[in-house]
């Protein structure tokens, strides 16, 4: 089976080692974004699907734009493909593009669709204090995340899961869902199944300023955007000038018996400190203070003299 790759971060590394090794299966070429800028010196790096596609001598393609690369498309035409798979690729194909391979083209999306279509399914997943998600293998349509689904499968969300743990094991699930939906598509033993468009969800692309901490809302609301938005683009709260990032947290299933207000330190104890909500208590458990690395909440409040009493923003 002749395959091209299209993926570019780290939790399509795992599905492209996959064909590599696979046998049966011969990676033609892969195609990811082109290097961004990163670091503090904003150096060119590659992307992690591509380190791992030099690394094993593989034809690397970067195109700014696939659908208007008439060169890459005429030699992707050229290699007559069995299947594209893309895993987080980052970029839209054109109908041309996906009619290029024979079996067409085979996406890995990070939920049970139709739930979360678009940006973000892993992360929204827990914001949305799912206790269920899975992966599914599609046929890439030119609708995003519309076309008949291959092979889904569900993976338990636990209570205090944070989404790079969740893209941790969607990355493990990954490759053999796309591998029996190949297999699958090519001796006819899976038939398509069109989603229902009237049970579909929508994922908005999350940005930096969804990250501050609203303390009014209630305790699970916000342990899940916690866990939901780590590592990226992460949560804050605010003490006095000064932009505290929360890293980890729990749910202390306990009403507020003092009657703080939301925002209010309760509580310093050995594991963290203990902060009132809209409803029950929040336990934050570590953060990262500006210029310092991520550690135990209460040595920061040691260290900053932070108290009981004191209110987060």
């Amino acid at each position: 089976m002749k395959i091209v790759f299209l993926g570019t971060p780290k939790i399509a590394v795992s599905s492209l080692r996959f064909f590599i090794e696979k046998q049966d299966i011969e990676v033609l070429a892969v195609i990811t974004q082109p290097d961004r800028p990163s670091g503090r010196g904003k150096k060119l790096t590659p992307s992690p699907v591509k380190v791992l596609a030099q690394e094993n001598n593989l034809n690397v393609y970067q195109p700014l734009s696939i659908k208007k690369d008439e060169e890459l498309i005429n030699k992707l035409k050229d290699m007559q493909p069995d299947v594209f798979i893309t895993v987080a690729f980052g970029q839209i194909l054109s109908q041309e593009v996906l009619n290029i391979p024979r079996l067409g083209v085979i996406n890995l999306h990070a939920s049970l669709l139709p739930k979360y279509r678009g940006a973000n399914p892993i992360q929204w997943a827990i914001i949305k204090g799912d206790k269920v998600t899975g992966v599914t293998a599609m046929l890439s349509t030119i609708g995003v995340d519309e076309g008949p689904m291959l092979v889904k499968k569900e993976i338990k969300i636990d209570e205090n899961m944070n989404s790079e743990q969740l893209a941790e094991k969607i990355a493990e699930m990954g490759p053999q869902v796309l591998y029996d939906s190949i297999i699958g598509l090519d001796n006819k033993s899976i038939v398509p199944k069109p989603q229902n468009h009237q049970e579909a969800t929508h994922s908005k692309k999350l940005k930096k300023d969804d990250s501050c901490i609203n303390w009014s809302e209630d305790a699970q609301t916000i342990h899940n955007k916690i866990r939901g938005m780590y590592p990226w683009p992460g949560t804050y709260t605010l003490m006095g000038d000064h932009q505290i990032k929360i890293i980890e947290s729990e749910v202390k299933n306990e009403e507020n018996i003092k009657k703080a207000d939301p925002g209010e330190i309760v509580d310093i104890i050995k594991s963290g400190i203990e902060i009132a909500t809209g409803y029950e208590i929040l336990v934050v458990k570590q953060v990262q203070p500006p210029g310092k690395k991520v550690m135990n909440a209460a040595s920061w409040c040691n260290g900053a003299r932070v108290k009981v009493g004191d209110k987060l923003q």
